[in-house]
């Protein structure tokens, strides 16, 4: 079968999912791409016809999909239109996050036919503590993009909706991890709950620094922070996505966090994707 139409559907703070979104689309080859970013606002509709292929790409938090981009991913309907899922993480680990992504869209009404987990630049990560920092770079878009040609290929043989084959998103293969600091990790989590360390709720602001170009308010996808009052972040609505820490252009803002430096010295091995069909 040959598709023409492909909708691109994502929720990406820091665009590292949009990349790979995007990535993956462009090898695919299809002529009208449709993209919906679901980052900033959900989409009146998001119905995706049978004629379309379906990429859904969309960051872990915390070892699941981001709360945020499952809320405005209710609309999603699909009469058994194929889809290709990814979630990108932060080199740690994405968990129970891709079967989620593949069961919610299942129950969406559309086909999974393509699944993968991709590494991007955890939203903690800064110059003196990074975590995969910079990625996903030249070398994951290109695989990105291979998996897309993959998915085509698949799409061409199928002689009908029907002989499309699904994919067992259960099935895929998870990166190797090293484990002594994968230990070393979990007893120091342990050890900072038992000490009850406080952790930051929201970015912080050096105030002498923000020059109130709005940029933070733009980029927030929930709200936190508003144009005008960009010093204050509003707790109840922040999800510590980090976008207005890594737009800011005086480094006004920073997420300074226990949890970066822990995960800066216990995750540097370059985790790789994995990809199913």
């Amino acid at each position: 079968m040959e598709y023409q139409n492909a909708c691109l559907i994502t929720f990406s703070p820091t665009r590292t999912s949009y990349k790979i979104g995007e990535a993956i689309t462009r090898g695919m080859g299809i002529p009208s791409v449709r993209t919906i970013d679901l980052t900033l606002q959900q989409s009146p509709s998001l119905e995706v016809g049978e004629d379309t292929v379906a990429v859904i790409v969309v960051p872990v938090y915390g070892g699941h999909v981001a709360p945020l981009a499952m809320e405005r991913m209710q609309a999603l309907r699909g009469k058994g239109a194929p889809a290709v899922v990814a979630v990108v993480y932060g080199n740690r680990a994405y968990e129970k996050a891709l079967s989620e992504l593949g069961a919610f869209v299942s129950g969406c009404g559309l086909k999974v036919v393509a699944a993968g987990t991709f590494v991007g630049e955890h939203s903690y990560s800064t110059a003196s503590h990074p975590i995969a920092a910079g990625r996903p770079d030249a070398e994951d878009l290109k695989e990105a993009e291979a998996f897309g040609v993959r998915i085509a290929g698949k799409l061409r043989s199928a002689y009908s909706p029907e002989t499309l084959s699904g994919a067992d998103v259960d099935r895929i293969g998870r990166p190797s991890q090293p484990l002594v600091p994968l230990l070393r990790f979990l007893f120091k989590v342990l050890r900072m709950r038992r000490r009850k360390t406080p952790m930051p709720l929201v970015p912080s602001v050096d105030e002498s620094l923000c020059t109130h170009c709005g940029l933070c308010a733009a980029r927030c996808p929930h709200g936190a922070i508003r144009k005008g009052d960009e010093c204050h972040t509003d707790r109840s609505l922040c999800i510590r996505c980090c976008a207005c820490v890594k737009v800011c252009p005086h480094h006004a803002r920073t997420f300074d966090t226990p949890f970066g430096a822990l995960l800066s010295s216990c995750f540097s091995y370059r985790k790789a994707n994995c990809t199913i069909l």
